[in-house]
């Protein structure tokens, strides 16, 4: 029923260069971060700026381990990866799979109505990750 509707389809009618600018630009963005990563070890001193969480407690904090991680994942060694930052596993393909899905939406020019249940839906997933990733920090 349109009871059970919470956002309307929206419909984007900007060129579809004007859509498609964003997520291009975000994944250009991604894969030259990527390419610094790849081409200078964070495992080295002095290669990044000192986290302040490393100089004020002594400890890497989980931006620390996933920058070593995705460094160890570019250069394949997985279990390096998952070593360096447990959630890599799923943060990779969470992060892959939400861009693809912008990137549709982009291309599309269509956002989807979404309806009570998937909002709540939504909602719990959005939650439940952010109480994970504040637990695991």
């Amino acid at each position: 029923s349109n009871d059970d509707i919470v956002e309307a389809a929206v419909i984007d009618s900007r060129s579809l260069g004007r859509r498609i600018f964003a997520p291009i630009a975000v994944a250009g963005a991604g894969i030259a971060g990527c390419a610094v990563l790849f081409a200078i070890d964070p495992n080295e001193p002095g290669n990044y700026p000192l986290c302040p969480t490393r100089s004020l407690l002594g400890i890497d904090c989980p931006g620390c381990g996933l920058m070593r991680g995705t460094y160890d994942l570019l250069h394949g060694n997985v279990a390096g990866a998952v070593d360096h930052n447990l959630l890599i596993p799923f943060l990779v393909p969470i992060v892959f799979v939400l861009w693809l899905g912008w990137l549709k939406r982009a291309g599309t020019g269509v956002r989807p109505a979404v309806t009570r249940g998937q909002f709540r839906w939504r909602n719990r997933l959005l939650l439940i990750g952010l109480a994970i990733m504040v637990v695991f920090g």
